[in-house]
């Protein structure tokens, strides 16, 4: 017969220290653990501190170590659940999109802080689950947005996360970069691109492991799909509209350097929730 919860966690906690959350460095087994348990028993996890007495079934014990096994493999939580929490948007995500990270928040916030207009055109290139479109759908209802990405699996994913938000105000496009972006022009073109240079051993750690390497890493330095973006970005905004980019924390002064020689004009920057340089932003000024 299994255990109590309380003891069922404690245990798996203890299994799972050594593999928790590698790729940050952070301890987080406990929620780890309680994330997993939550997703067998289909309930919140504030259940665990009201009932921490309540035995499992067999079943329910069996379900919860075969999750906790991958997980000590070091399969992301994310994928082992199949959700991601977004901007208090519930996301599917798999092995064909990336992770969504809190620190891409920064990027959603840059975006309402600076631009309060009630209707805008947006495109975000790469969308992967769609996390960033439809974190801005979600606030500006009335905006016109357009999410690509060149990998049919990631763009299903991203379809089905709008319609299980409600979110309409959002049209999926398949094709690389600017493709399916065709004649339009848009007030922002947004993008979380590949920006790991290809050698990086952290490719070889944690969650990344089990990521799309094509929305990893992009050329030696992690600059290449960057550089494309920036050089050609102008052909497709209106006049005075901005292009804004995710990146590396240590890519920053390149990337301000990429921007002031495409002729972008009131380039702009902004750290993360650790403090690191985030995204970068420049406008097009015709």
């Amino acid at each position: 017969m299994a255990d109590c919860i309380e003891k069922v966690l404690k245990q798996a906690e203890q299994q799972l220290q050594a593999v928790s959350d590698l790729d940050t460095g952070f301890d987080t087994a406990r929620l780890d653990v309680e994330v997993l348990l939550a997703t067998v028993l289909k309930k919140n996890r504030s259940y665990f501190r009201a009932f921490p007495e309540v035995i499992l079934s067999d079943d329910e014990n069996e379900h919860f170590q075969s999750l906790l096994n991958k997980r000590k493999n070091g399969h992301p939580i994310a994928h082992i659940t199949g959700q991601r929490e977004f901007w208090s948007l519930d996301l599917d995500v798999n092995e064909h999109t990336l992770i969504p990270r809190p620190d891409t928040e920064t990027l959603v916030e840059f975006v309402l802080e600076n631009f309060p207009q009630e209707k805008l055109n947006v495109a975000d290139l790469g969308t992967g689950s769609g996390a960033i479109a439809l974190a801005l759908a979600s606030e500006k209802p009335q905006w016109n947005i357009l999410a690509t990405d060149q990998s049919e699996q990631a763009l299903t994913i991203a379809t089905n996360n709008a319609r299980k938000n409600g979110l309409s105000n959002v049209t999926l496009k398949q094709g690389s970069w600017f493709g399916p972006l065709e004649q339009s022009r848009f007030d922002i073109i947004i993008s979380n691109p590949p920006y790991i240079p290809q050698q990086d051993k952290h490719l070889q750690q944690g969650d990344v492991r089990f990521e799309p390497i094509t929305a990893l890493a992009s050329g030696e330095d992690g600059l290449d799909d960057i550089r494309y973006l920036i050089a050609h970005a102008k052909e497709h905004l209106l006049p005075q509209g901005w292009l804004i980019l995710e990146h590396g924390y240590d890519q920053k002064q390149a990337i301000f350097d990429l921007f002031k020689l495409a002729g972008f004009v009131n380039i702009s920057q902004k750290d993360d929730y650790g403090n690191n340089p985030r995204l970068s932003a420049g406008q097009f000024c015709k």
